[in-house]
Order: structure tokens, then C-alpha cells, then sequence
């Protein structure tokens, strides 16, 4: 690795470093999207500061399944269904093809949250705000260097969020002191909470967005592996600490004796802590949070596909495109397709342990990871996600396919 590193030139060197913080952004953005931003406010608002330890328990959660997918991608030098495929002939497919099915249902919403950012931002159509969000991530795609532009967009978007969400906390003056507290001795344990905290943080697709990205960058091996493990962590610790941010925001709402609007109750966040200019702020969050998470998950969920076909793998980009126009066409001409997030979400709870569990059995399987060994603590960390996480899936199915009939 470091005869490697005294190899490269400074251009490669800086290239390669923009590409690992933009694998972070790309996964950590991939997570907060407007879905994430409306849960944290729930979940703070019902649990108050005891939330802080659902929030600590899911980080030390995400990291284990984060290290698992990014270490084994790198080492095998797979994406995801290819590593599934190889554990089990056939399982890509299915992987692949839920991965999609969840990607284009939650970008619908994504680009729907988009619309409505810009909506209250500007007081302009949500529709028209999701055609011009839309063209924007098109845009982003259309670069020759699509890759070194997307590392760029979600970086800097990212790094926006952070700082009007920082704002918004400052403004609410939150008991931090209770929130550290309790986020080590909770008043109340919801299992329930931190499973679905991790399931929105790195279920889905959104775990494979940055190790699929690394792939692309051309950063893997054995000797990728420090830099990959760093990457990682980093990319959880940033959508940590925007959920953090935000938590800290609601707490300080709520504990001042506001209540959260249930229609829209991070709206409601940032107009009780900053009024008329606290909801333009969150226009704008709602906004970024859309537009990269709309970018993560056309990037991933084609990334999925792009094995399976070369036509795939040589025009990726306007596969990418095409996903992001038809996500935009739904929501322009149907909504939120309630029907479809609703099958989605259903999928999507299984998503994690299925892509995860494959993870582990090529963990320990020669013939993908060669002479690479996987640390034991590891594996025994994502199989405790794995089982948490099957367990939340079957019980999502249960709850959502009776709602879906009767639609």
C-alpha cells in the first residue's frame, strides 16, 4: 500500500482522496433523505432525550454492517449481487431485482421530497420543483466525469445540511446535558426504534452506494483495506451526526413544550425554532436531502444491474438517467404512488438481512476473498444485525401486505 501510495503522482493521490470522501457523502446523503428527516423527529418527539441511546446503539450497529459490505466488496472486487451470485447461484438476481424495486419506489418519494423542499423554499409547484431537481441530478450524470461530479455535488450538499441543521439545533437550545445522559441511561429501551434507525441508515441499498462507488474509483484489494475501513466509519458517522444534529433540534422544540405538527413535524422544527425563516431553511434541507438522495439511489440501484448485461455496464450512466426520469414521471403524474412505497417497504425490510447474510458466507468462502481472513468479531456483529434486521422484514410483511389489499 504505501509503495503504492509513493507511486502516485499528486493529482492521483488527490483524485483518489476525493473519491473515498465522496464514497462517504454518497452513502451517508443516500441515507438522509426527506424519509430520514421525518422519522428523526418522530422518534425524538415520542422517545425525547432517551432517543440518544437508540441513536448511539444503531451507530455501533451500522458501523458492523457498513465494515462487513465495504470490506468484502473491496477484497473480492465485486458488487454486491455478483458476490450473492457466487454464494448462491441465482441469489444476485433476486437481490438485484429487490434492490431495484426498493431504489425506484423510495426515489419516487425522494424526488417527491425534493419538490415539496423546494415548494417551501420558493412557494413554487412541487411538480415543477421535482422537474427541476430532477434535471439537475440528470445534469450531474450527463458529466463525462460523472463520477468525479457526483463526488463533488453529494460532498458539498452534504456538507450544507449539516451546517442549516447545526443552525437549527443552535436556535432551539436543546438540553444537551439530558440528551448525553440519557443516551447512556435511557428512561425507556425501544428495540423497535433502533432496528428501524439502522434499517434507514444502512438497509436498502444505501450500504453498497459508497463500496459500489469505491469499485468504480478503482480502490480495492487487500491493500485498499485501512483506507476502505476508514471510509466507511466515516461515511456512518457522517449521516450520525446530521441525525444527531437533528435530534438535538427536536429535543430542544418538544422540551420547550411546543408540539411537532404530525403532517409535517421536521417542518415543524424549524419554523417553532426559527419562524418564517426557519421554514425557508427547511425547504432547503428538505431540498438537499432529496436531490442526494435521489442521486444515491439511481447511482446504486443501477450499480446492481450493471453485471448482468454489457449494453448495461457500456451505458450505465443513461440507465441512471432513465431511472431518474421515470421516478420524476410518477411523481408528476401519479404522486406518491402510495400502492408502490407501501409494496416497497415491505421488500425493503428484507433487503439488509439478504444482502448482508450473503456478505458473511463470502466472508469465510475462499474463492471470493482468496487468503484474505475476516475478523470473527465481525462476523458476529453482522449477524446480529442480520437477525434484528430479518426479524423487523418479517414483521414489516406481516403489518404492510394487509394495508396493501386494502388500498
Amino acid at each position: 500500500m504505501e509503495k503504492n501510495s509513493q507511486l502516485m503522482s499528486k493529482e492521483e493521490k488527490k483524485n483518489r482522496r476525493n473519491s473515498l470522501i465522496g464514497a462517504a457523502f454518497l452513502m451517508a446523503t443516500s441515507a438522509v433523505g426527506p424519509g430520514f428527516l421525518t422519522q428523526t423527529a418522530i422518534f425524538t418527539e415520542t422517545l425525547l432525550a432517551s432517543f440518544g441511546f437508540v441513536i448511539l446503539a444503531s451507530i455501533i450497529l451500522d458501523i458492523g454492517a457498513q465494515l462487513n459490505v465495504w470490506r468484502i466488496i473491496a477484497v473480492s472486487k465485486k458488487r454486491g449481487q455478483e458476490i450473492a451470485n457466487e454464494v448462491l447461484p441465482g441469489l444476485g438476481f433476486v437481490v438485484a431485482i429487490f434492490v431495484v424495486i426498493g431504489g425506484l419506489a423510495f426515489n419516487i418519494g425522494n424526488i417527491g421530497g425534493a419538490g415539496l423542499g423546494t415548494n417551501a423554499l420558493l412557494g413554487i409547484d412541487p411538480r415543477l420543483g421535482a422537474i427541476i431537481t430532477a434535471g439537475i441530478a440528470i445534469f450531474v450524470f450527463l458529466s463525462r466525469e460523472a463520477g468525479a461530479a457526483m463526488d463533488q455535488i453529494v460532498k458539498w450538499l452534504g456538507g450544507l445540511l449539516i451546517l442549516l441543521i447545526a443552525y437549527v439545533m443552535i436556535v432551539s437550545q436543546p438540553p444537551v446535558g439530558e440528551a448525553i445522559h440519557r443516551s447512556f441511561i435511557p428512561l425507556e429501551l425501544d428495540v423497535y426504534a433502533i432496528i428501524t434507525v439502522v434499517g434507514g441508515t444502512v438497509g436498502g441499498y444505501i450500504t453498497f452506494s459508497g463500496g459500489h462507488r469505491l469499485l468504480d474509483a478503482g480502490i480495492s484489494g487487500k491493500e485498499s483495506i485501512p483506507e476502505v475501513t476508514r471510509t466507511s466509519v466515516m461515511g456512518i458517522l457522517v449521516a450520525s451526526i446530521i441525525r444527531i444534529l437533528l435530534f438535538l433540534a427536536v429535543l430542544g422544540v418538544v422540551s420547550a413544550g411546543l408540539r411537532l405538527d404530525p403532517v409535517n413535524p421536521a417542518a415543524s422544527v424549524f419554523q417553532h425554532a426559527a419562524g418564517e425563516i426557519g421554514l425557508r431553511l427547511f425547504g432547503l434541507a428538505l431540498w438537499v436531502a432529496g436531490i442526494t438522495s435521489v442521486i444515491g439511489a439511481a447511482y446504486t440501484s443501477v450499480s446492481f444491474l450493471r453485471t448482468f448485461h454489457k449494453k448495461i455496464d457500456e451505458h450505465y450512466r443513461y440507465w441512471i438517467i432513465g431511472f431518474i426520469v421515470f421516478s420524476t414521471v410518477v411523481f408528476v403524474f401519479i404522486g406518491d404512488a402510495a400502492l408502490l412505497l407501501v409494496l416497497a417497504g415491505a421488500v425493503n425490510g428484507l433487503i439488509l438481512p439478504l444482502t448482508l447474510g450473503s456478505i458473511l458466507f463470502a466472508a469465510h468462502k475462499k474463492s471470493i476473498v482468496g487468503t484474505y481472513k475476516h475478523p470473527v468479531w465481525l462476523t458476529v456483529f453482522g449477524a446480529i444485525v442480520v437477525i434484528l434486521t430479518t426479524y423487523l422484514g418479517i414483521q414489516t410483511l406481516i403489518t404492510q401486505i394487509p394495508q396493501l389489499f386494502n388500498m
